[in-house]
């Protein structure tokens, strides 16, 4: 009872035993599956050349494409193949659903591939900050649905999660605030180098990507508390923000905003090697540049008019990633049709966002928030605990989304990289509460973002409840 549904199954009867006697036939570039396959069983596996289930790596198999793989077991022996590591780790996690109790694994044929190339859930530990270990917990349980790609969500108003060695403030005044909206408790913490480094390689071992997200230049609040000139009125001291929804205190647009973005960046590329780093770019207020002289003078050099220099913000920082190699992702506003087609966007608002930005060339990543927020409810029911304001976002809702609407043109579906989740936590922050929103909506959305034709949601109730 596989969730995400393969590409091709083919049930066969029988069952391979994986025991401690299983020994491992390991193609050069096999190593990292195995490694995988280790932990997932908890079984030692070594390698052999006479070993019964082979793991082999074969850039010749075009046909599954980067993650795709083939999986036969037989009674007496398993063979798993795909061209790329990344293929062969889809495989394992494969392998580990099929693993019935007793180390019985059924025999079965499997081809498989995924219909798009990013499946990701986002986790906001700004809003509320979350142990190490739930992360690394968190990326264990998308691993397992094959969603490949967290989103670490990592700054804020409320806190700053990231240490910056050359802005040491961030961290020490930008990570704690003194109280919290609801329950009136403060809340802090934050994460060392060290930590976050270890959570990309733990990550890569199981096929998922970490792209964090340095908010601006909305949704700033905690770094201008550390740095009041990073704002628009430099001589006010302000607090880590208390409360939830939109702050009107954004980053102001002086050089010396920009000398600190790059400074930041470049020390977020050193610990994270995604090709993709989020900007932000949502939510962003104008009051303070509307009223700020400094920030009326940047944008008439720049000829725009205060309310445009969202994008334009956006734009200079983008460009500096752009320069390192790096790709800049944003959440789709109305004014990101100023943003250059190099940026990855976002459309959370709703998929005609999506629409245009594709027809200005931008590859999307799909996040509609009446189908992919998990924050919103689950259902009506008097159990439910609170949730984001609004209507529940059911797992219908979920698993009946489409990321590239049918209506679309198809060099419109094609810029369409994926789909994903996005957990935000004013209203969870305890990883219980992040558990509670997270399953089963997850499994429908892994299911979305991986499965190709006809989806049917009674195979997939049946199925879900199988697990």
């Amino acid at each position: 009872m596989l969730i995400p549904r393969p590409r091709q199954v083919v049930r066969q009867s029988g069952h391979f035993i994986l025991d401690t006697e299983t020994t491992l036939h390991l193609a050069p570039g096999a190593e990292p599956a195995a490694e995988l396959l280790r932990i997932r069983t908890g079984l030692p596996l070594r390698a052999s050349a006479e070993g019964g289930f082979v793991l082999a790596v074969d850039p010749a198999l075009s046909g599954l494409g980067d993650e795709g793989y083939g999986l036969t077991v037989g009674r007496d022996a398993v063979l798993l193949r795909a061209r790329t590591s990344a293929g062969l780790l889809n495989g394992v996690h494969t392998v580990s659903a099929l693993l019935q109790r007793g180390g019985l694994l059924p025999c079965v044929q499997i081809s498989d591939s995924p219909r798009f190339a990013w499946r990701g859930a986002m986790l906001d530990v700004g809003r509320h900050f979350l142990p190490i270990s739930y992360v690394r917990d968190f990326v264990d349980r998308i691993a397992a649905y094959k969603l490949n790609v967290l989103h670490l969500h990592l700054t804020e108003d409320q806190g700053w999660r990231m240490p910056v060695d050359a802005y040491p403030l961030l961290t020490e005044v930008g990570s704690i605030r003194a109280r919290t909206n609801g329950d009136g408790t403060p809340h802090g913490g934050h994460y060392t180098k060290a930590e976050l480094r270890d959570l990309v390689a733990y990550a890569a071992a199981r096929g998922v990507r970490v792209m964090p997200e340095i908010e601006m230049p909305g949704h700033a609040r905690a770094a201008i508390a550390a740095y009041p000139w990073l704002g628009n009125e430099p001589d006010r001291q302000l607090t880590v923000w208390d409360r939830w929804g939109i702050c009107d205190n954004v980053l102001g647009v002086h050089d010396e905003v920009f000398t600190f973005m790059e400074t930041v960046l470049g020390e977020v590329m050193e610990v994270f090697d995604s090709p993709y780093i989020h900007l932000g770019g949502d939510e962003c207020p104008t009051v303070e540049w509307e009223e700020s002289p400094r920030a009326r003078a940047v944008a008439a050099e720049a000829g725009l008019s205060p309310k445009e220099l969202n994008a334009w913000f956006l734009t200079r920082v983008g460009r500096f990633l752009m320069d390192h190699g790096r790709t800049p992702v944003s959440w789709a506003e109305p004014d990101a049709t100023a943003l250059p087609p190099e940026f990855v966007v976002m459309p959370w608002r709703d998929a005609v966002h999506g629409l245009g930005a594709a027809r200005r060339g931008h590859d999307l990543v799909m996040t509609p928030h009446r189908t992919t927020y998990l924050d919103y409810r689950q259902s009506d029911a008097p159990h439910e605990p609170p949730g984001q304001p609004g209507d529940p976002v059911t797992l219908v809702d979920v698993y009946t989304a489409e990321p590239a609407p049918a209506d679309w043109e198809p060099q419109e579906a094609a810029k369409v990289l994926g789909t994903q989740a996005q957990l935000w936590t004013e209203h969870a922050a305890t990883p219980a509460e992040i558990d509670y929103l997270l399953f089963p909506r997850i499994a429908a959305l892994a299911e979305v973002a991986w499965s190709e034709g006809p989806r049917d949601l009674t195979d997939f109730r049946r199925r879900l409840t199988a697990l």
